[in-house]
């Protein structure tokens, strides 16, 4: 059962259960200095993990306002298509110009096996209980690889947000810890599990810009924490 989250998709959660209006004033966040520098590393980092071909397919698990789906549509030239239980969220995404949308929960995808080339799910399963059920779907719906988005547990981030069980709009979220990660995949059917992040300060100042350039993404010190791994077939 997916647990609602009050905050910003990303390195910042995802919502659900609002507003046509709440997911407008969600969106422009990531046309904010700070939002949209965010929403690119995180993009950056996703699209060079997963490689897409032109041509390929792309699900988007808990796709909120359509934000990564829209950019993977605009920029890799992959056929997408987003999932979320919210329909509000849905239709923002549809007004907005996500190429298509579907109605459905991360635990009981409604896709046949090997659906999609490539599967992404930014932060969803930070708010869904049944993360195991969820990842097990993800991967029997993706042909080739697949890339999750994440909670940084050991990150500033969580020191500054995820304490105690989340201020404000990160209450309720799991944050993960890399072990945690790989204990998840561990008895999935995947190859060449691969951690990465991003987001080491998450202010977005000219600080946090030049700390990110600095320090490797091999560093899981970042509050975006990415794993990506190829399906076994």
């Amino acid at each position: 059962m997916a647990r609602r989250a009050r905050a910003r998709r990303g390195v910042v959660g995802r919502p659900a259960g609002v507003s046509e209006r709440a997911a407008a004033r969600y969106d422009a966040w990531y046309r904010t200095p700070r939002g949209a520098w965010i929403g690119e590393r995180e993009f950056n980092l996703l699209h060079r993990a997963l490689a897409p071909r032109p041509g390929e397919t792309l699900l988007d698990v808990g796709c909120g306002t359509g934000y990564f789906t829209r950019l993977f549509a605009q920029r890799t030239g992959v056929q997408v298509v987003g999932l979320d239980p919210n329909l509000d969220w849905l239709a923002f995404a549809r007004d907005a110009g996500t190429p298509a949308c579907v109605a459905g929960r991360a635990e009981r995808l409604p896709f046949r096996d090997a659906s999609f080339d490539l599967s992404i799910a930014v932060t969803s399963l930070c708010f869904i209980r049944a993360q195991a059920e969820a990842l097990r779907e993800i991967v029997r719906v993706t042909r080739r690889r697949l890339a999750l988005g994440l909670l940084n547990r050991r990150s500033l981030l969580y020191l500054q947000k995820g304490r105690g069980g989340g201020a404000g709009a990160y209450r309720g979220a799991h944050w993960h810890t890399a072990a945690e990660v790989r204990a998840l995949f561990a008895p999935m059917p995947v190859r060449d599990l691969r951690l990465e992040n991003a987001i080491f300060l998450p202010g977005g100042g000219p600080i946090a810009r030049t700390v990110e350039r600095a320090l490797t993404e091999r560093v899981l010190l970042g509050g975006f924490l990415l794993a990506v791994a190829d399906v076994a077939r």
